[in-house]
């Protein structure tokens, strides 16, 4: 099902091994403003490529990109590899270091109909179109994004360990993750790669907007004539985990809601319809608060917080249409019950309000409401792997912002070309 190939990269120039920790980004749409304008002070920092500044921005980037070639700032390997990828991390309360075991490759961008890359999240319209814009410009993919295989008798382990202890890179991130970077550049072992995921579809966790923009970019090509087997425009740079025992971290993303609302207490007498409401003392306790019980959070306004829940007798009315997996994740509740019935703000227009927010950091929330800047915060928990499994084989979607996978992959770290000179290559001898 899922077809994969190695890939000619453009890596950073070994003169600058020694600097690669500022030369590496978060992802578009995780990293912060403070962040940003940080890394744009490096003129070779890889965000001006995947987040590139000013009113000209996709021109300024191509020029850049086009230099920085031409300087040898970045250079293709002149093989194609398969770069295995390792993030070693630690989590709260954790007394081992976790590790996150994967490799990297070009994977055909096949449209979400086929089922063979299957998604759990909706996109923004914007954050798409933001995306396909820049590939148009640049022809290059600064960061992958993260699918889910299956591999249970490890069979693709053990040639990423032996990799891996010969690494291209090794250094830490802004997360504090230590990023390590091998490459597998030997035919018959890559063939093992692309056999074993040759009949599975793969399971997308992060990325969804990057995704989105590499389908249309696909389909906006297709006429494109070619005489190579392979279009560079039909593919993807995908960080590629095993499903079963990989340290596989999904951390909650909380919600702040910037626009006005009569007063606190309507709104609560609405949420009364549908919710039990419990005053809780400290909004500050949500940061460890256990939430055991499905459908609950916790909802901080300025002066007071409230520890709401669904009420069991009304979970049947909330979206009857939708299969009972999509309707058990609190998610799903939250945005129909909240932000839909009891805010007015639908399904349609939640993908582009610039009224709700999302934060993966409690002190964040907490900072945002005391303030005044947003009216409340409604603190979540982490959605389950095994119900993001269940919604991916429903073909339906969870609302944006869904999921945080821990720890993001890195920007940077390798660029894949989609311009067809820089692709071409006999990809036969990895299949035959």
């Amino acid at each position: 099902m899922a077809e994969i190939l190695p890939l000619k990269a453009w890596r950073y120039h070994d003169r600058f091994l020694e600097e690669l920790d500022h030369l590496m980004s978060p992802l578009f749409d995780v990293i912060s403003s403070k962040q940003r304008e940080i890394l744009y002070q490096n003129p070779f920092n890889s965000i001006h490529l995947s987040v590139p500044q000013g009113d000209d921005s996709l021109i300024l980037a191509k020029e850049r990109l086009l230099n920085w070639k031409k300087e040898q700032v970045i250079v293709q390997d002149p093989v194609p590899g398969i770069y295995v990828y390792y993030q070693y991390f630690r989590v709260s309360g954790d007394q081992k270091e976790r590790c996150r075991k994967g490799f990297i490759a070009q994977i055909k961008a096949y449209d979400w109909e086929e089922k063979i890359i299957l998604r759990h999240e909706d996109t923004r319209v914007a954050a798409v179109q933001d995306r396909i814009d820049l590939l148009h410009a640049t022809e290059i993919q600064s960061s992958p994004t993260h699918g889910l295989f299956v591999d249970p008798l490890k069979e693709l382990e053990v040639h990423m360990d032996e990799a891996i202890s010969q690494p291209l890179y090794e250094l830490e991130d802004y997360q504090g993750v230590r990023e390590v970077l091998g490459v597998i550049q030997d035919p018959e072992i890559i063939k093992i790669f692309i056999h074993t995921l040759k009949d599975q579809p793969i399971i997308l966790a992060d990325g969804h907007h990057r995704m989105e923009a590499s389908i249309q970019y696909r389909m906006s090509k297709k006429e494109n004539l070619t005489n190579s087997l392979w279009k560079a425009s039909d593919y993807h740079l995908m960080y590629l985990t095993p499903v079963g025992g990989n340290d596989l971290m999904v951390l909650p993303t909380h919600r702040l809601f910037y626009g006005e609302i009569s007063s606190q207490e309507k709104f609560l007498e609405k949420l009364s319809e549908w919710f039990q409401i419990r005053g809780f003392e400290d909004g500050e306790e949500f940061s460890t608060y256990s939430f055991t019980k499905p459908w609950s959070f916790g909802l901080i306004f300025h002066d007071r917080s409230y520890l709401i829940r669904l009420k069991p007798e009304k979970w049947q009315e909330v979206r009857p249409e939708l299969p009972d997996s999509l309707r058990r994740v609190d998610l799903v509740i939250l945005h129909d019950l909240v932000f839909d019935k009891v805010l007015g703000i639908n399904s349609k227009k939640q993908k582009t309000t610039t009224e709700i927010g999302y934060e993966r950091n409690f002190a964040r929330c907490l900072h945002e409401v005391q303030s005044g800047k947003a009216s409340f915060a409604i603190i979540t928990r982490e959605i389950e792997m095994d119900q993001i499994l269940e919604v991916c084989k429903s073909g339906h979607v969870l609302p944006q912002k869904s999921t945080y996978f821990y720890p993001k992959t890195l920007g940077g770290l390798l660029f894949a070309s989609i311009n067809q000179e820089e692709f071409d290559y006999d990809y036969s001898i990895f299949l035959s």
